[in-house]
């Protein structure tokens, strides 16, 4: 299995620090982000990697090339950020038309990845992406999700200020070859993952809730969060 990693954001919410320092290079009780999701997606058995760039991407392609996984990794940078569909899209080819993963990896996760595979493997067959769900303590700040009986989504509720749960997205994906082939062919315009892909899959959308760390680190208090517990 593939994953493509999305790792161009600007890092708003955590300047100044992302001033020099783009938000996926940053260290995680010294630790650089996204060397945490290359060696703990390299130990479930993921082959290869796709991660954009952008925002500071000289600091990015210097940490790939001196990375144990460098042989692994392909760089594509992107001038004008396309979105995380958008990137999701042009690149589709890099599955080879098989099931990968996409991930978000401005987010710091300690899951079992062998156990979301092997969900994503056991979902229902009508859904066609799995994704991973957390507890979030600050469910207004999240997008929470509804679940069936069968832990398959049927109602989002974005940032809201009094969500139906604390159970949040926690934008990382398997994505099945069925939906890889239609984004090819009926979703190729969209820009935006969250609201003009999984919106449109509602009712097809297969949950794995991992009970290890998540946090997003996109706040100073949660990025010190993070380095503290």
């Amino acid at each position: 299995m593939k994953s493509l990693l999305l790792a161009a954001g600007l890092g708003t919410r955590l300047r100044p620090l992302t001033n020099t320092t783009p938000k996926c290079l940053v260290t995680i009780k010294d630790q650089v982000l996204l060397g945490i999701w290359l060696d703990r997606l390299t130990q479930a058995g993921i082959e290869s990697f796709l991660i954009n760039t952008h925002h500071l991407s000289d600091q990015v392609e210097s940490y790939i090339k001196s990375n144990i996984y460098s042989d692994k990794v392909t760089l594509v940078h992107e001038e004008k950020l396309l979105g995380t569909a958008g990137t999701l899209i042009a690149n589709l080819n890099f599955f080879e038309g098989q099931d990968g993963l996409l991930v978000h990896a401005d987010n710091y996760c300690l899951a079992n990845f062998h156990d979301f595979i092997q969900a994503h493997n056991q979902r229902p067959s009508h859904c066609v992406i799995t994704m991973m769900t957390f507890r979030s303590e600050t469910p207004n700040a999240c997008g929470i999700v509804e679940l069936d009986a069968e832990g398959v989504v049927v109602g989002f509720h974005e940032k809201v200020v009094n969500p139906p749960g604390n159970l949040a997205n926690g934008a990382v994906y398997i994505l099945s070859s069925e939906l890889i082939h239609m984004l090819a062919t009926d979703l190729y315009n969209v820009s935006d993952f969250s609201t003009e892909v999984l919106q449109n899959l509602v009712g097809r959308i297969y949950t794995y809730e991992t009970t290890e760390y998540f946090i997003d680190i996109g706040s100073p208090e949660t990025y010190c969060k993070a380095n503290s517990n």
